[in-house]
């Protein structure tokens, strides 16, 4: 039986909804569902495009690669799990005392909304992600608000992870 999360923009009030990809990401799913829910300072990204996402205190070992991508499609949603060393560069502009700076590293839950992205970071190269669901309903509207977030800023938003039903 399939299973599905909710993925909102809290300031926004703007929620999609994402079948989890067990069958090409079961490790990946089985620790994202188990640390659900989870909720964080959303972030529009700098330099692979059309993707929001939140970093939280690491919350699982660094599941393998599994389904991994560099080139995600509107409707992907994946996991990036960084060392404490990968991200906590100064120079990405996140804040002391925020997850990007926890000393076990960070988990960053992304969506990607929008075509043309490419996971390539100046500093570490290429970037892979594990997808572990696509969004199914709501992708147009997320994408919009999203567009938002890139036109006027992140402020006060908030992204957040729970389960959802069937």
């Amino acid at each position: 039986m399939a299973r599905y999360i909710s993925i909102t923009l809290t300031k926004a009030g703007v929620t999609c909804r994402a079948r989890l990809l067990d069958a090409e990401a079961p490790r990946t799913c089985a620790a994202v569902w188990n640390a659900l829910p989870q909720e964080g300072d959303a972030f529009h990204a700098k330099y692979a495009r059309n993707e929001v996402y939140t970093l939280l205190p690491r919350i699982v070992a660094a599941p393998h690669r599994e389904n991994p991508t560099v080139t995600p499609i509107p409707g992907d949603v994946c996991l990036f799990d960084f060392e404490a060393w990968e991200i906590g560069n100064p120079a990405y502009g996140y804040e002391p005392g925020t997850a990007a700076h926890h000393e076990q590293g960070a988990t960053d839950l992304a969506l990607f909304y929008g075509r043309n992205n490419l996971l390539i970071n100046g500093d570490l190269g290429w970037v892979p992600g594990n997808v572990f669901a696509t969004i199914e309903e709501g992708l147009t509207d997320i994408a919009a608000a999203c567009n938002t977030l890139w036109l006027h800023g992140v402020q006060g938003e908030t992204l957040a992870f729970a389960r959802g039903s069937v």
